[in-house]
């Protein structure tokens, strides 16, 4: 029977190299110089390209990659454990080759590229010579692509694109940003001509796309194939999502036990309050469901498919939210006014929680596909009463009795008073 909660020696010995890593070189530099990990800036990347030789030269470079792609092949379940340890470390995703949104992008091309456009983008993001940016939802119809507008005509050998789009993340320091029409997805360099991108929000930025021309070679995958190719990346990009949210509540879940065994109050160490104790007891167990519903995930994406896993990968996605919420508020309440500032990572924790919620989809999208999905497995009961309603389910089970209850009084009595305890409520 193949069920195990171990990880191979092998393997340990790197997560233990990892957690060491980023403890000792990545979280310095994210200190001192932060943002240096994926800074053009020259001397940035003397500092921060080292840690990255370093990385590949332990083979654990572009962890969700195949090897035929230049990963190591280590699989979601693999990468799941990893991301507990990488996702604590603002840079350690850059540092590591795994960093969103280049991963999704990434996938996608190796799933669906030409050869040529594998030699244009793939490899150059996969070595961080360029970065890119995914550009999906619109102003007016938030994540549907259904509302979506923006589109892309054919003209000659190019394609025309116009439209809006809000919330594409990094956009602004993107070479490439892959854009998603009604009529398919496009590679665009950020530079192209009519490429607009507004000045807010700073981050997540609105982008205008007023008659943009690209080449014909730079619709990625099969016209009208948008929406194939938005839930691959998507579903991929979900998960690793998850995977990294299990290392913030874990963070957050160390800085509130270490808290609560260093502050007294009324007399006591505020671990000996209830409340306290409660709000650790819950978070252990929140924290615990969602890593095993991500490794779980993970396992399945490993041994099927992405498309096989879309109602698990749904489902971690609200759950990585709401837990991210709840143990970071119950951490930052615990660390008392300190917790309140910018001085500890928990009030960033707790402020990107709804942002979590929203992203990729918003949670309410996903707990419907969850439930239509699961409902799928059901079919409704006949007649009137329920599958489980007891009395019916005992008078089939007493035909399977029947020739005994009738040849033995004291077994017809046994079986005479479950009835009458039934009826009595």
């Amino acid at each position: 029977m193949a069920w195990d909660f171990s990880t191979e020696p092998e393997f340990q010995a790197q997560l233990d190299w990892v957690a060491d890593f980023c403890r000792n070189e990545v979280e310095p530099l994210d200190l001192v110089f932060p943002g240096a990990a994926y800074s053009r800036n020259p001397k940035a990347r003397a500092l921060a390209d080292p840690l990255k030789q370093q990385v590949r030269d332990r083979g654990l470079w572009a962890l969700f990659l195949d090897r035929e792609l230049g990963g190591p092949g280590f699989g979601q379940l693999k990468l799941a454990l990893l991301n507990e340890i990488l996702g604590r470390y603002r840079s350690a995703p850059v540092v590591f080759g795994t960093a969103a949104p280049d991963t999704g992008n990434m996938e996608m091309l190796a799933a669906y590229g030409t050869p040529e456009q594998k030699e244009q983008w793939l490899y150059p993001l996969m070595n961080q010579e360029i970065f890119s940016a995914y550009s999906m939802t619109e102003p007016q119809g938030g994540s549907d692509p259904n509302l979506f507008k923006t589109s892309a005509v054919r003209d000659g050998d190019q394609w025309v694109i116009t439209g809006e789009k809000w919330f594409t993340s990094a956009g602004a320091r993107a070479d490439i940003i892959f854009v998603m029409c009604t009529n398919g997805m496009f590679v665009v360099p950020r530079d192209t001509p009519g490429v607009e991108i507004m000045g807010y929000p700073p981050l997540h930025n609105h982008i205008r796309y007023n008659e943009v021309r690209v080449p014909a070679g730079n619709l990625l995958g099969p016209e009208d194939g948008a929406k194939v190719l938005a839930q691959r990346r998507l579903g991929g990009g979900r998960i690793h999502h998850a995977m990294r949210t299990v290392a913030q509540v874990k963070l957050a879940f160390d800085m509130m036990c270490e808290r609560a065994l260093s502050r007294e109050s009324h007399g006591r160490l505020i671990a000996e309050h209830q409340m306290v104790a409660e709000a650790i007891a819950d978070s252990y167990a929140e924290i615990n469901m969602l890593r095993l519903l991500v490794l779980w995930t993970a396992w399945t994406i490993d041994n099927s498919s992405t498309q096989a896993a879309r109602t698990q990968i749904a489902a971690c996605k609200y759950t990585m939210a709401k837990v991210l919420r709840e143990v970071s508020y119950r951490a930052l309440h615990i660390m008392g006014s300190l917790g309140t500032t910018n001085l500890t990572p928990l009030q960033a924790m707790w402020a990107a929680a709804p942002a979590m919620a929203i992203a990729d989809g918003v949670d309410e999208v996903h707990k419907v596909t969850v439930a239509r999905n699961v409902l799928k497995g059901y079919e409704p009961h006949p007649g009137l009463w329920p599958t489980e309603y007891i009395p019916a389910k005992r008078d089939q089970a007493r035909k399977k009795y029947a020739s005994l209850i009738e040849s033995d009084p004291e077994l017809a009595a046994w079986a005479d008073a479950a009835v009458r305890a039934t009826a009595r409520g």
